[in-house]
């Protein structure tokens, strides 16, 4: 036996956004049918696991596509947790392609009631950690958002908690660089070795997605 604890971070599915703004916490936000199809095709790469929890974002787009994964599993129920929620920014709403052009920038010089990442990361690993001692053992899947999933991460291959990196993983095999819609960041903790190194890999649907 073993109390290694595997946690699947899912990036939710793409998400129908017509105006293209830049939606963080902003609420209504829903998959498209493309995002459906894409957490479809994450429950097929998950069917078999044996997943002992389900948890998931509050925010819509995570919660359709947390529903989409239970059938990859006998659960009945996602279990919801703020701490993978979204990131808190002041862009909220803005165009983005606004956003977009401010690459790293946009978690420069922000006033103290918006996250930066070492406060992104903190919230990841506690949420990690706090799944890890209740699922001593067990593999548990949990539908986040992409820069939550960046730094925790970064914090898990002991790399800075920069911006920086954003668009830059493809050395770990993100296509973008970034956590695609869909895709599955697996975690281990629980052990020796997993305080070593707990990233163990990364997977995401191919192109045709």
């Amino acid at each position: 036996m073993t109390d290694e604890t595997r946690i699947h971070l899912v990036r939710h599915g793409h998400v129908h956004n017509p105006k293209k703004v830049f939606y963080g916490r902003l609420p209504r936000f829903h998959l498209s049918p493309k995002g459906v199809g894409q957490a479809r095709d994450t429950a097929r790469h998950l069917k078999g696991m044996p997943i002992a929890a389900v948890y998931c974002s509050p925010l819509l787009r995570a919660r359709q596509t947390a529903r989409e994964l239970l059938g990859a599993t006998q659960l009945r129920a996602v279990k919801s947790s703020r701490l993978i929620n979204e990131v808190f920014s002041p862009f909220e709403g803005r165009p983005l392609r606004e956003v977009d052009i401010l690459g790293a920038r946009m978690y420069a010089d922000l006033a103290q009631q918006f996250e930066t990442p070492p406060d992104i990361a903190k919230r990841a690993t506690r949420f990690l950690n706090r799944v890890a001692r209740h699922y001593p053992g067990k593999q548990v899947v949990a539908v986040t958002h992409g820069d939550v999933i960046l730094f925790g991460l970064l914090w898990a291959l002991g790399k800075p908690l920069d911006a920086h990196y954003k668009g830059r993983m493809g050395f770990i095999g993100m296509r973008s660089g970034y956590p695609e819609h869909g895709s599955v960041t697996t975690f281990r903790l629980g052990t020796a070795a997993a305080v070593a190194r707990p990233f163990v890999g990364y997977w995401e649907a191919g192109p045709a997605n």
